[in-house]
């Protein structure tokens, strides 16, 4: 018989499968050929093959619903910052409290010991022991996620009662104890400065919701006193004003002043949030806790994380919008405290101008001020780094008068000459004899540059500071050989990826220094965050490059250029991440050849100047529609740090 002959019983049992086959109707799921079966098999994962499992009658589970976008009115938004959940965190938009530094966009808690001893005032915490100042308090606080702080002074031990607060249930009254001089005094809160923010510290305080406890309160009110006052443990009859920012673990934490007499006034009152969404949930927090869409925007940290007033097209109720797009309270702005990175809210026009009636300038001497307190860290932690402010002394007084003409009739290519010792943070890399490249002093013993423009040969380049004529020094010029060059790992050459480097000057033999002491020295400060200059602010480029006739500069060159969004449009492909555009696309103004790893500074409100960008690479010069493209050299922060240190890199987070 040949094998491709079937028996009758073979064939009658085939034909028997094909009938039953056909019969179920489960198979209609299945697919109708096997290039149909074959296709499917492909795209599916290869996963084990599930055990079969008993039948069951109960329901296939529905498809998970497609959440619904964000909420916005004509305050919040866009929806591409909404959908990044920023929050008070988020260093890249907003300042770190002085207990924290800002490492890779996140705001980081310091140890203790990194806070400054020096003018501020020491405080008892709850576990009985001393810190030197609230800075430390609160670096501990951050550490532990705990409340840490009970009062200032000297005063502290086992026998020195505590700091504590709680909510009534049935009221939602807040009390608190304030201890002072080692006695001390319960008091209720006064309703006058009351907000969400504090009313979230006090829910956190109060953990009356496990696993809630950082979403906050869920509403806060003011209650009269005399509503409450009849009840069988007799309430204290004076209040104090509580004012916080929303990050306190405690309410010790806050600013604390103006205890008086209640009288038939009204006292503070918190509901704390629990499971249950309220009525109006316009908006999701980062926390998931749920606010109203008109709590968003206001300056107050509704959330109690903050990110209803980190993406904000404008602001609510007298709030005061930072150019990143954040809300700061009104009391924020004009108190000597910068709130917004690039400085708009102290600005003196805001500090001569901003009415302040709501404010408490002058705390009543029983207490301390905790914002004072914060301020005078600040300013001892800003003070161990200068940079970004040049010496005026050394400024010819018409270079106001100068820039203004300059930036509305001269073109960069070819560029307008800079006065002797203006730009003082330009230096000039020299190979070889030769100067075709260079860089910007950022303090220390460090330079930024170009990648394309240095070789891993410290020994073939020579750093030149105060030099005005390329190759004619000043009496204010200095050289200084190099130690170290550092190129981006990542650096490529062929498309000017991560085109920056890093050039580490020789120290002086048995000396701490690289650079001699020099008026005609400064430096320019790093930027950390990629949100500090917005598209069309206008900056400044500096170099010894090609003029517009195309033969290089003699002296120094600087003229302004605007910050360009969107220039990817030009470059197509060849535009990459770190990269961005300045100049217009007029073509009217650009930087050119030879002005290679030279610097592209920005001055925020405040004057302080910024090593925005740096020189890289361009389609000709020029060129009308194709602006210059430097490298960025705030998404290079954290590589920066990693090599300088911190005290090298910026003047607010370190």
């Amino acid at each position: 018989m040949s094998t491709r002959r079937i028996s009758s019983s073979l064939l009658l049992l085939f034909l028997l499968i094909l009938c039953s086959g056909a019969s179920n109707p489960a198979d209609k799921e299945e697919p109708s050929s096997i290039g149909q079966q074959m296709n499917q098999e492909h795209l599916k994962p290869r996963l084990p093959k599930p055990r079969p499992s008993p039948v069951t009658t109960s329901p296939a589970p529905a498809a998970p619903a497609t959440p619904a976008p964000p909420q916005t009115d004509e305050f919040l938004g866009p929806l591409e910052c909404l959908d990044k959940k920023l929050t008070r965190a988020s260093c890249g938009r907003v300042f770190c409290s002085p207990w924290q530094r800002c490492i890779d966009g996140v705001c980081s808690c310091k140890p203790p010991y990194m806070c400054p001893r020096d003018g501020v005032k020491a405080v008892c915490t709850r576990n009985h022991k001393r810190y030197l100042s609230y800075c430390q308090a609160m670096a501990m606080s951050c550490t532990t996620k705990k409340a840490v702080l009970s009062h200032f002074g000297e005063v502290c031990g086992e026998s020195v009662k505590k700091f504590s607060s709680s909510i009534d249930k049935q009221t939602g009254v807040v009390k608190l104890f304030l201890p002072d001089d080692g006695v001390g005094e319960e008091l209720l809160v006064c309703h006058g400065q009351w907000n969400m923010a504090a009313a979230n510290v006090a829910c956190r305080e109060e953990h009356n919701h496990p696993g809630l406890e950082s979403m906050g309160a869920a509403s806060a009110f003011a209650v009269n006193y005399s509503q409450i006052s009849g009840g069988a443990e007799p309430l204290p009859r004076r209040c104090v004003n509580v004012r916080c920012q929303g990050f306190e673990f405690s309410l010790a934490e806050c600013e604390i002043y103006n205890r008086v007499d209640i009288g038939d006034g009204a006292v503070a009152a918190a509901r704390c949030y629990d499971s249950r969404p309220p009525e109006d949930c316009g908006f999701t927090c980062a926390n998931d806790k749920c606010v109203s869409l008109n709590q968003t925007c206001d300056g107050v940290d509704d959330c109690g994380d903050r990110s209803d007033e980190m993406c904000c097209k404008k602001c609510r109720n007298r709030a005061f919008r930072c150019n990143t797009g954040v809300c700061v309270h009104p009391d924020a702005v004009g108190d000597h405290q910068l709130d917004c990175l690039g400085g708009e809210d102290e600005t003196p026009k805001h500090l001569n101008t901003i009415a302040r009636t709501t404010k408490q300038e002058a705390e009543p001497p029983e207490y301390v001020s905790r914002r004072n307190e914060t301020k005078t860290t600040r300013h001892l932690l800003e003070s161990n780094l200068v940079c970004g402010i040049p010496n005026m002394d050394l400024v010819d007084e018409t270079e106001e008068h100068v820039r203004g003409r300059i930036s509305r009739k001269k073109r960069v290519v070819g560029g307008v000459e800079a006065k002797p010792t203006q730009i003082q943070w330009q230096v000039a890399l020299q190979e070889h004899g030769r100067i075709d490249c260079g860089g910007a002093y950022v303090g220390g013993c460090w330079v930024i540059t170009a990648a394309h423009c240095v070789r891993r040969n410290p020994a073939a380049f020579k750093v030149k500071f105060s030099l005005w004529k390329k190759y004619a020094p000043q009496g204010s010029t200095d050289i200084v050989p190099v130690e170290e060059i550092i190129i981006h790992p990542n650096y490529n050459p062929a498309t000017y990826e991560n085109d920056i480097a890093l050039v580490k000057l020789k120290k002086y033999p048995y000396r701490d220094y690289c650079v001699e002491e020099n008026p005609a020295i400064r430096a320019v400060c790093v930027p950390w965050s990629i949100e500090l200059f917005q598209p069309n602010y206008t900056c400044s480029i500096s170099g010894w490059g090609r003029t517009k006739t195309g033969k290089s500069a003699e002296v120094l060159l600087w003229a302004n250029v605007s910050l360009i969004e969107g220039c990817q449009s030009s470059y197509k492909h060849r535009f990459k991440a770190g990269m961005m555009c300045a100049g217009d696309l007029d073509g009217n103004v650009d930087s050119c050849q030879g002005d290679s790893g030279g610097p592209l500074v920005c001055q925020d409100q405040l004057g302080v100047s910024y090593l925005w960008g740096i020189v890289s690479w361009g389609d000709k010069c020029g060129k009308r529609g194709y602006p210059g493209v430097y490298t960025q050299v705030a998404y290079f922060f954290e590589w920066i740090r990693s090599h300088t240190g911190w005290p090298a890199v910026t003047k607010f987070n370190s």
